[in-house]
């Protein structure tokens, strides 16, 4: 099974210690979105962990563990958001300048293939510009040309608690599009589009896959066989994985985030973490009802593509 940590919170920069816990123990407990009463308990042990990815905006607690975590033997490959919204739209966050040495050094570690740049979301309103993005885009890819060969896109979505956040129309998305598609040319860097019903191949920006099976098979060396994750969007073309994050746990601040409410409830859930918890948010009461996860490996066999 792949393991995604996590799409709900930024483990890599908040809890990375929590996650090292949990590979050493073999286990988290996950609280049931729908249900406080309810925990998953996800195993963490070589018969069902086969790749693990991590999203992050922030990864520089995880990098003096990559070591440790490598000694797990579990491939892995990091999602790195790097946006430049600045304290504007990311209050919490290092400096852009700080983000960029932290991706470099994380793909010098790691090579360029398992650090993957997510340009997400794509705020559209000022003083984000499109002019705007447009000088930051082509800024950044210069910066990170040699230490990543693919970027993700993603327009930013108008969730219940985000009234302030317009999604793009198709114009201006298509604007976009061809824009980014040419300064990308120039970097050789390869684009894909996360859960964007606007197909946006015309401009060579292919569906995405965040959670990918084709890469995890490379980094696994043998021949997988998965599922598109039901759980997710339907524009999402992401491999079945287990989430470990827990909603609202998240205090970088962004004011475009969909996995958290309110930055108070997010400081308040924080001020709770236990590293040492098998849950990433205090501790099981001891009445909560837990269920396994069904997991199962998706390796086909053992032999190596290479």
């Amino acid at each position: 099974m792949i393991i995604s940590a996590s799409r709900r919170t930024d483990i890599p920069a908040l809890y990375a210690d929590w996650m090292i816990n949990r590979l050493k123990e073999g286990y988290a407990l996950v609280p049931d979105p729908y249900d406080a009463n309810h925990l998953f308990r996800v195993m963490l042990t070589p018969d069902t962990v086969d790749c693990m990815v991590f999203w992050s905006k922030n990864p520089k607690p995880m990098l003096d563990r990559l070591e440790t975590l490598s000694q797990f033997g579990y491939p892995y490959y990091f999602q790195f958001t790097l946006t430049p919204y600045g304290k504007a739209a990311e209050p919490h966050l290092p400096s852009v300048s700080n983000r960029v040495a932290q991706f470099r050094e994380l793909s010098e570690k790691l090579g360029c293939d398992r650090v993957i740049w997510r340009y997400d979301p794509i705020l559209l309103y000022e003083p984000f510009t499109f002019s705007y993005h447009i000088r930051q885009f082509q800024s950044l890819c210069a910066q990170l040309h040699g230490y990543t060969n693919r970027c993700v896109l993603s327009f930013a979505d108008p969730y219940v608690h985000l009234k302030h956040i317009r999604k793009a129309d198709a114009t201006q998305m298509r604007g976009i599009a061809s824009a980014f598609s040419a300064i990308a040319a120039d970097f050789n860097l390869r684009l894909s589009a996360c859960s964007e019903q606007l197909d946006l191949r015309t401009y060579g920006i292919e569906p995405a896959a965040c959670i990918d099976a084709h890469l995890a098979e490379t980094l696994i060396g043998c021949p997988v066989l998965t599922k598109k994750d039901p759980g997710q969007r339907a524009g999402c073309r992401c491999a079945e994985s287990i989430d470990l994050g827990t909603y609202n746990t998240c205090v970088n601040g962004c004011t475009y985030c969909y996995a958290t409410k309110s930055p108070a409830l997010a400081r308040r859930n924080r001020a709770m973490h236990d590293p040492a918890s098998p849950t990433l948010i205090g501790h099981p009461r001891g009445n909560e009802r837990i269920t396994d996860r069904k997991m199962h490996t998706i390796r086909q066999d053992q032999t190596t593509l290479f």
